[in-house]
């Protein structure tokens, strides 16, 4: 992977500290399920767990910020230790204000992966911008990097994979995912 990376790709990387995920679209395929009490289901993928907890695990922070709010997604925020989490959000420029401010960080700390419009004031202004292969085509104009993985298929990931890449031989930073007491938490 990391040979893979531009030097330019790989210095914004270095700097980051926080990574923030949109969900629909960039966690799960888009696709939406409603039953008569609201959305019931959302498919999120098991590789994504393992590139959010092997981020937490060499302390880059990750963070939610998605328009949605259901208890699948609250479910998966729960499963995975995400400590920042902004569901139902309108807004999300603004909560990612709150956020560095919160966290002390600035925005060239910081890396966010979206797949839609909605996204693209954020994107502008993060050290890293990040969308899916299947965002949305202005969305992919202005992404650092696009992802070769569609929405809801490893997308968190390849970029877990790619920001701990431009730190360490990925090999060394899987050893953590391989001991026991890695998988004490769900992915």
């Amino acid at each position: 992977m990391s040979e893979m990376l531009s030097e330019q790709i790989k210095q914004k990387a270095q700097k980051i500290k926080l990574l923030v995920l949109d969900v629909d679209g960039v966690l799960t395929d888009g696709t939406l399920v409603y039953g008569q009490d609201g959305e019931l289901v959302k498919h999120f993928n098991v590789k994504d767990g393992v590139g959010i907890k092997l981020l937490q695990a060499f302390d880059v922070a990750v963070a939610i910020i998605s328009a949605k709010d259901s208890l699948p997604l609250k479910r998966r925020i729960q499963d995975l230790s995400i400590k920042h989490a902004y569901t139902g959000c309108k807004d999300k420029l603004l909560a990612l204000k709150e956020l560095t401010t919160h966290l002390g960080l600035q925005f060239d700390q910081v890396a966010y992966c979206g797949d839609d419009v909605i996204d693209l004031k954020v994107m502008q202004k993060v050290g890293l911008s990040l969308a899916p292969a299947d965002a949305y085509s202005m969305v992919r104009e202005y992404a650092h990097v696009v992802t070769r993985a569609a929405g809801g298929k490893g997308v968190a990931r390849e970029v877990a994979d790619l920001i701990l890449a431009s730190r360490m031989d990925l090999k060394q930073a899987y050893i953590k995912a391989m001991l026991p007491e890695f998988e004490d938490k769900p992915v």
